[in-house]
C-alpha cells in the first residue's frame, strides 16, 4: 500500500500524540500543543503536493469512455459504469477528473439538444456586442409561431445546464434519466413549441491578467547605489512571492475571474429575460412550464416581476421538489391565489402518488411523487398528464 508525502509528514506527530496520551495528567500540556500544531497544518495544501497533474482529456474518447446504445456512461474497454475514485486517498484529484468529464458531457448533450431534438442554439443578450459575454438557449423551430402551445423547461441549480435535470444521473444512470431530452421529444410528438432555458450560465470566466511592478530602475533620478539595493530587495521579495506560490498553488492552477452577462447574471435574472424577448412574444395561447428545484424559485420571482402577463398567458405550472418561498420572496396574496389554482409541486415522498403532503406556505398545493428520492427524472415522469390536462383548449 503507498503512503502519501502528507501522511509520513503527520504520522511522527500522531504517533507522538498517542504516546503522550498514554501519559499522566503532566503531559496533557504537550498534548494541547501538539493539537495546536495538527490544527495550524492545512492538509488540503498538504495533499496538493502528492497530486498528480490536473492535466484531463478534453473528449470523451481521451477519458475512454463512450455512451451505448441504452444511453449509459461506459469503459470502452472494460464495459465498467464510470469510476470516482480512480486514484486511491486523491479525493481532490478525483473530484477535479470528475468535474471535467462533467464539462465534456455538457457539450455532448448541447450537441444532442441540436441534432437529436433539431433544436436551435440561440444566443443572449439578443442585442450583445461580438466582445461581450454571451450565454444561450435552445429552442424549437415552431417555439414563437406555434399558436397552441408552448412548453418551457426550467433545471435546478449547480452545475446543471440546459437539457439536464442532474449530471448525476446522466453520469451514473443515462441519458434518459439525467438530461431534458425524453419531454423534449415528447413534447413536439404532441404538438408543443419548446424552449429550454439556461439559467445557470451566469457569466464566463477568463484569466486573471497578471499584475506587472514596475521596476525601481526606472526612477532615473536616483542614485545608482540607491536603485541597485531596491532591485535587489525586489528579486529578493520576487523570490520569496515565487516560492509562497508555489506551495500555495503547486498545479499552476489559473487564477480566474468573472464576467457576467449582461441581464442574466442570476437564474433569477436569466427566467425574466428570456420570457420578455421570447416566451411574451410567442403566439402560443398556452404556455406550460415544468421547473425542478431552484427552477420554480426563478418562476416565482417571475411572477412576482410580471404577475399580468403571466397571469394572461401561462395555463400551467409543473413544480418539482421546488425550493421557492412565496413569505422570503414576498410574493402577494393575488399570485399565491394563482398559485394555488395553476400550480402544483410534486415532492419527494413516501407516500402514494399524489397524495396531498403538507405544507406550511399558503401557495401551491404539494402531492406526493410517489417515490422517496429527489432524483428530477423519477418526479417528471408523474407531472405530464396533470400538466397537459389543464390546457384551454
Amino acid at each position: 500500500m503507498s503512503i502519501s508525502l502528507s501522511s509520513l509528514i503527520l504520522l511522527p506527530i500522531w504517533i507522538s500524540m498517542a504516546h503522550i496520551q498514554q501519559g499522566g495528567p503532566d503531559e496533557k500540556e504537550k498534548t494541547t500543543a501538539l493539537k495546536d500544531l495538527l490544527s495550524r497544518i492545512d492538509l488540503d495544501e498538504l495533499m496538493k503536493k502528492d497530486e498528480p497533474p490536473l492535466d484531463f482529456p478534453d473528449t470523451l474518447e481521451g477519458f475512454e469512455y463512450a455512451f451505448n446504445e441504452k444511453g449509459q456512461l461506459r469503459h470502452i474497454k472494460t464495459g465498467e459504469p464510470f469510476v470516482f475514485n480512480y486514484r486511491e486517498d486523491l479525493h481532490r484529484w478525483n473530484q477535479k477528473r470528475y468535474e471535467a468529464l462533467g464539462e465534456i458531457i455538457t457539450k455532448y448533450v448541447y450537441e444532442l439538444l441540436e441534432k437529436d431534438c433539431n433544436l436551435k442554439k440561440i444566443s443572449i443578450p439578443v442585442d450583445a456586442t461580438e466582445s461581450e459575454p454571451k450565454s444561450f438557449i435552445f429552442m424549437s423551430e415552431d417555439a414563437l409561431t406555434n399558436p397552441q402551445k408552448l412548453m418551457v423547461l426550467i433545471h435546478g441549480s449547480g452545475v446543471v445546464r440546459a437539457g439536464q435535470w442532474a449530471r448525476r444521473l446522466i453520469i451514473n444512470e443515462d441519458l434518459d434519466s439525467g438530461t431534458q431530452i425524453p419531454f423534449i421529444k415528447r413534447a413536439m410528438d404532441e404538438g408543443y413549441g419548446v424552449i429550454v432555458l439556461n439559467p445557470n450560465e451566469n457569466y464566463i470566466e477568463v484569466e486573471k491578467p497578471k499584475i506587472h511592478v514596475q521596476s525601481s530602475s526606472d526612477s532615473s533620478d536616483e542614485p545608482a547605489e540607491k536603485r541597485e539595493r531596491k532591485d535587489k530587495v525586489s528579486k529578493e521579495t520576487k523570490k520569496r512571492r515565487d516560492f509562497y506560490e508555489k506551495y500555495r498553488n503547486p498545479q499552476r492552477e489559473k487564477e480566474m475571474m468573472q464576467l457576467y452577462i449582461r441581464e442574466n447574471g442570476s437564474p433569477e435574472e436569466h427566467a425574466v429575460y428570456v420570457w420578455d424577448h421570447f416566451i411574451a412574444q410567442s403566439a402560443a395561447e398556452n404556455v406550460f412550464f415544468v421547473a425542478h428545484s431552484y427552477g420554480g424559485l426563478a418562476f416565482v420571482e417571475l411572477m412576482i416581476q410580471r404577475e399580468a402577463d403571466v397571469k394572461s398567458k401561462v395555463t400551467a405550472v409543473a413544480l418539482t421538489d421546488s425550493v421557492h418561498n412565496v413569505w422570503h420572496q414576498e410574493a402577494g396574496k393575488t399570485i399565491r391565489e394563482w398559485m394555488r389554482e395553476n400550480c402544483c409541486n410534486w415532492v419527494s415522498s413516501s407516500e402514494p402518488l399524489d397524495t396531498s403532503v403538507e405544507s406550511m406556505l399558503p401557495d401551491c398545493p404539494r402531492v406526493s411523487a410517489g417515490i422517496y428520492i429527489s432524483d428530477p427524472f423519477l418526479l417528471h415522469v408523474r407531472v405530464r398528464k396533470r400538466t397537459e390536462g389543464k390546457s384551454k383548449d
